[in-house]
């Protein structure tokens, strides 16, 4: 080490004093302070720029062209459309929220990363009093009154690459909460949706028995017409009533089943459990074109699924933090500058005033730590190893769900067909039975078998597209392109 007095004199320095007094009171102010003073110190809350940009304009899925403006001021009192559910959802969601937040914590890692490449500087100022008696001694006691001041400056020149790696490390870290905070984004809009979804297919099933239980009573009022006539026999009429018995115990299930959907929405909407809910129309599926190639999917999925962007990022950083424990062992390079005024540090008041300046260039060399740098690099290297074998794990969990959505989207979309023709079918025969019944052209039976087939019709086609907009919403989400503006089609 090399060290440089350079004056002592006795004399105030006034400006110094200030100087110092200035650098203690802005290292001193509360957060608070630069809130009140405003632009004139704002730069000082990011002097870094180590906040990202989505801090600021505020997370968008894909597709959008602006975030959620929260909080999602909605009347639910009037009926709720799907944008509406997703907006509130988005806003009250405390995934979200902790996943923003960690973004914020990674951004302050950055921070500091960036931080360690700049000086420091500290000062401390001090007003003392010294009095000195002499007990046995006929000499006048004394006293000594004035202030110390301290100020210490820093600098690391060189430290073998050890702050880099920090820096990218914390950079790979924030690319990490970011990715990991749209996977949080992803998964609340899944989940609000297929709620949505899941609430208008147990409407659209409860409408349907409603229905069933209204042919199943026309029915049984015309077997009790004909009853009255002669024109057909008691059982007649007893069949049309064990049928609308059991239409309206059918449509007593749905209602309970819709009840129960409307409470999943609203649980996965972040709102009142006691909030009561009115959907709007029936969503009728705009978009039910083939999915296209499953090699496309897999592609967007491995470069755009936020949960392998994340993986990657953490594994990206345990590579860095190698570095960066390899470099804590090495020597490292500072330049210190001290400034006294009227004492040291730990000492009385000088009895004459006094200023001392100091320069040092410091070399160190970490000689022996009882072996555990050697374990914590070989720790760094075992959690590299782990990051590599999650990211792994993340890129086959999600490219198989992928697969297996892309299948379940092409065989839905079949289905789609095949059930619409089913219920066109299935009406039409219901109708013309009913006709011939009511001329006497057919017995009850057949009745009761078209109204049977009618029920199990509308069945299917609910349940396919249910399946259709299930599969559909798992694709897009598998693969990370879940957006409002996606999920309307």
């Amino acid at each position: 080490m090399k060290g440089k007095r350079f004056g002592i004199r006795k004399g105030g320095n006034t400006q110094s004093l200030f100087l110092c007094a200035l650098i203690i009171l802005f290292s001193a102010m509360p957060a608070f302070a630069f809130d009140f003073l405003g632009p004139v110190v704002t730069p000082f809350k990011d002097p870094l720029r180590a906040n990202p940009d989505v801090l600021d304009s505020g997370a968008t899925l894909p597709g959008d062209a602006k975030p959620a403006a929260c909080p999602a001021n909605k009347d639910f009192n009037t009926p709720l459309s799907l944008t509406d559910a997703v907006d509130v959802a988005l806003c009250n969601n405390p995934q979200i929220r902790a996943a923003w937040a960690a973004i914020k914590v990674q951004a302050g890692a950055v921070g500091e990363a960036r931080a360690a490449y700049l000086p420091t500087l500290s000062g401390t100022t001090n007003l003392m009093a010294n009095r000195t008696i002499y007990p046995g001694s006929r000499a006048a006691a004394t006293s000594t009154e004035g202030r110390t001041l301290y100020a210490t400056l820093g600098w690391r020149l060189f430290d073998f690459g050890g702050r880099d790696a920090n820096r990218r490390s914390a950079n790979n870290m924030l690319v990490s909460a970011i990715a990991h905070h749209n996977a949080a984004l992803q998964k609340t809009l899944a989940d609000v949706i297929q709620a949505y979804f899941d609430a208008h297919t147990a409407k659209a099933n409860l409408e349907a028995k409603e229905a069933n239980e209204s042919i199943a009573k026309s029915t049984f009022e015309t077997a009790q017409r004909k009853e009255t006539r002669g024109a057909v026999a008691r059982s007649d009429t007893l069949q049309a009533a064990t049928a609308l018995a059991k239409a309206t115990l059918e449509k007593n299930r749905a209602a309970g089943y819709y009840r129960r959907s409307l409470a999943v929405l609203v649980y996965a909407m972040g709102i009142p459990a006691q909030t009561k809910l009115t959907l709007s129309q029936d969503i009728r599926d705009k978009d039910t074109v083939n999915p296209g190639e499953l090699d496309e999917w897999l592609k967007i999925a491995a470069e755009r699924h936020p949960a392998i962007i994340a993986a990657k990022a953490r594994w990206e950083s345990s590579r860095q933090k190698i570095t960066a424990v390899r470099s804590e062992g090495l020597p490292t390079i500072d330049i210190n500058a001290n400034y006294y005024e009227n004492g040291y540090p730990g000492q009385g008041l000088s009895s004459v005033r006094s200023q001392v300046g100091t320069v040092g260039i410091f070399i160190s060399f970490p000689l022996f730590e009882g072996f555990s740098r050697t374990y914590k690099i070989r720790g760094a290297e075992a959690q590299a190893e782990q990051r590599v074998a999650e990211l792994k794990d993340t890129e086959h969990n999600t490219l198989m769900e992928v697969v297996k959505a892309h299948a379940d989207t092409a065989s839905s979309l079949q289905n789609l067909k095949a059930s619409e023709n089913l219920l066109n079918a299935a009406v039409e025969s219901q109708d013309t039975s009913k006709r011939k019944y009511d001329k006497g052209a057919a017995d009850i039976l057949e009745v009761l078998n078209t109204q049977s087939a009618l029920a199990d019709a509308q069945q299917e086609r609910i349940r396919s597209l249910a399946e259709w907009r299930s599969a559909r919403l798992r694709l897009l989400a598998n693969v990370g392109m879940m957006g409002k503006d996606a999920v309307e089609k």
